[in-house]
C-alpha cells in the first residue's frame, strides 16, 4: 500500500511514496508533542504569524510551482489552481495579521475581575480531502499556528506531491520541526492516532462515513472534533431572478473544480414551469460549450475525474437514478479519450423515491427541478440529510435574504456561487457535520477558553 500520484488526465502512475512505519508516525508525534509543550505554544504570537506570513509570501513567490502539482495529482484546470493558490495565500496572511487581536484577553462585561484567556490546547491531527490540496489544508493550519497549537496533517493518498509542497512551505518559512508534519501514514495509523492522548484534537473533511467513523472514535476518547462531511447544495431560481446571470453562475457553480467540491451547486429548484423550462434549455446550450480536456489547457473549463473509481461511482448514480425513472437530458457519459472524464450532465424528472434525491453527486451531475411556488422550493432544497451550502438568485436581494433564512444550511450565497474568503466561517449542518473553519470561529474552535476570577470581586 502507498500513496501515489496518478495522473487523472491519461490514468498513468507517475510516482509511488510508501506508508511510513508505525515507529515514523509516533516518533512524529512525539516530536510534535515536544515542540508544543517546549516551545511552539510559548512563542509570542507575533513570532508565529512572522512564520506563516512568510510561508504566504513563498507561496505567492512559487506559484507556477504549486500549481502543478494539483493539475498533476487530481486534475485541477491549471486556471482554477491559480485561483486556489491565490485563496490559501490569503488565508494565511489573515491569521498572520489578525491572530494577535483575535487571541487577545478579553474582559467579561458586567463581571469585575473577570478575563478569558485564548490558550492552545496542544496536538492538532487533520484528516484532508484531494479536491482543494492546498486549500483545505490551510484551512487548519493557519488558524492552529497561530493558536500555537501544532499540526499532525494526513492528507487524501492520492496528492502525496501537493502534500509535500504545502509542508515545505512551513519548512522554508522557519517553523520548526515538529509544528507542522505531514504524515504518509494508513486509516489504520490514523485510528491510533486518535486514541493517543497527546493528540488533543481532530479535524476532518471528507465523506459521510469517513467523518461517522473519525467522529466516534475521538468522542470515545474525549476529544474535540469538528467535521466536514460534503453536501447536496441547493440553488432556488425566484420569480424575480434575472436568469441570464442565474444561469452563467449555476454553470461555473456545477463545473468548477470539474464538479467535485462540496459547496458547488448540486441541485437547481426553478420556480415556475415556462421559467423552468427557459433555464433548463440555457443550461443545455452552455453545459454543450463548456471546452472539456486536457486541465493545462489556457482553454479548458471542465477536466477529469480525479480517478476512475469516482468516474465510475458517477456513472452508478447516473444509470441508478435513470432506472428510477429519472431523465438524463444532457450528458451522462464517459468521455472516449485517455483519462478519467464525464460528460457535464443534467438530470430531471427526479422524484423523491429516486436515490439521486438524497445523494450527493461529487462530479459535474446537476439535478434540476422545477417547482409551482416558493414554498415548495424550500421544502425540497431542504429535503436531504445534508445541510452545507445553499445558493438564492434573484433582484430582490431583501427578498432572497429572507428565503435564505428558511434553507438548512451553514451558508447560503445570494446572486453567486461562489464568495470565499479567508473571514467568513466554513461549515455546516446535519449530516454535513458540526464545527467551522476560517474566520475568528474557526481560530477558537480549538482554543481552551480560561477564565481568571480575580479574588475579591466574586
Amino acid at each position: 500500500m502507498s500513496f501515489q500520484t496518478i495522473n487523472p488526465a491519461t490514468g498513468e502512475l507517475i510516482k509511488a511514496f510508501p506508508f511510513q512505519t508505525d515507529e515514523e508516525v509516533f516518533a512524529a508525534l512525539e516530536t510534535a508533542d515536544r515542540r508544543y509543550r517546549e516551545d511552539w505554544r510559548w512563542r509570542p504570537v507575533a513570532e508565529r504569524a512572522a512564520i506563516v506570513a512568510r510561508a504566504a509570501r513563498i507561496l505567492r513567490e512559487k506559484r507556477d510551482e504549486y500549481v502543478k502539482y494539483p493539475t498533476l495529482e487530481m486534475g485541477k484546470v491549471t486556471r482554477f489552481g491559480y485561483m486556489e493558490i491565490d485563496l490559501v495565500a490569503d488565508i494565511l496572511d489573515y491569521y498572520a495579521m489578525h491572530g494577535a487581536r483575535l487571541l487577545a484577553e478579553q474582559a467579561l462585561p458586567g463581571e469585575p475581575g473577570a478575563t478569558l484567556l485564548s490558550e492552545p490546547i496542544g496536538v492538532i491531527l487533520a484528516i484532508e480531502p484531494w479536491n482543494f490540496p492546498y486549500y483545505q489544508l490551510a484551512r487548519v493550519a493557519a488558524p492552529q499556528l497561530i493558536a500555537g497549537n501544532v499540526v499532525l496533517m494526513k492528507h487524501a493518498e492520492n496528492v502525496p506531491q501537493c502534500a509535500q509542497a504545502f509542508a515545505r512551505l512551513f519548512e522554508e518559512a522557519g517553523a520548526p520541526q515538529g509544528a507542522y508534519t505531514n504524515l504518509f501514514c494508513s486509516v489504520e495509523q490514523i485510528g491510533r492516532l486518535v486514541d493517543d492522548f497527546r493528540v488533543r484534537g481532530v479535524a476532518l473533511t471528507g465523506s459521510e462515513r469517513a467523518g461517522t467513523s473519525v467522529g466516534e472514535r475521538a468522542g470515545r476518547n474525549l476529544k474535540k472534533v469538528i467535521l466536514e462531511l460534503g453536501g447536496s447544495d441547493p440553488a432556488i431560481v425566484l420569480p424575480g431572478a434575472p436568469l441570464d446571470h442565474a444561469v452563467e453562475q449555476i454553470v461555473m457553480g456545477r463545473t468548477f473544480n470539474n464538479g467535485q467540491g462540496c459547496v458547488n451547486i448540486k441541485r437547481v429548484i426553478v420556480i415556475g414551469q415556462e421559467r423552468g423550462e427557459h433555464v433548463l434549455a440555457a443550461l443545455k446550450a452552455k453545459f454543450a460549450a463548456i471546452p472539456v480536456g486536457d486541465p493545462t489547457d489556457e482553454t479548458t473549463l471542465l477536466g477529469p475525474l480525479v480517478s476512475e473509481q469516482a468516474l465510475l461511482g458517477l456513472l452508478k448514480q447516473i444509470d441508478d437514478a435513470k432506472a428510477a425513472g429519472a431523465t438524463v437530458v444532457f450528458g451522462g457519459k464517459r468521455i472516449d479519450r485517455p483519462g478519467f472524464y464525464l460528460e457535464p450532465t443534467i438530470l430531471t424528472d427526479i422524484d423523491a423515491d429516486n436515490p439521486l434525491y438524497g445523494q450527493e453527486a461529487f462530479g459535474p451531475v446537476l439535478s434540476f427541478y422545477v417547482v409551482d411556488d416558493e414554498a415548495q422550493a424550500i421544502q425540497l432544497a431542504n429535503a436531504t440529510p445534508y445541510g452545507l451550502g445553499g445558493y438564492v438568485f434573484d433582484a430582490d436581494v431583501e427578498n432572497a435574504k429572507r428565503v435564505a433564512s428558511y434553507i438548512d444550511a451553514g451558508m447560503v450565497y445570494i446572486n453567486s456561487c461562489f464568495a470565499d474568503s479567508p473571514g467568513l466561517p466554513f461549515g455546516g449542518v446535519k449530516n454535513s457535520g458540526f464545527g467551522r473553519e476560517l474566520s475568528e470561529i474557526g481560530i477558537g474552535e480549538f482554543l481552551n477558553r480560561k477564565l481568571i476570577r480575580v479574588a475579591g470581586h466574586a
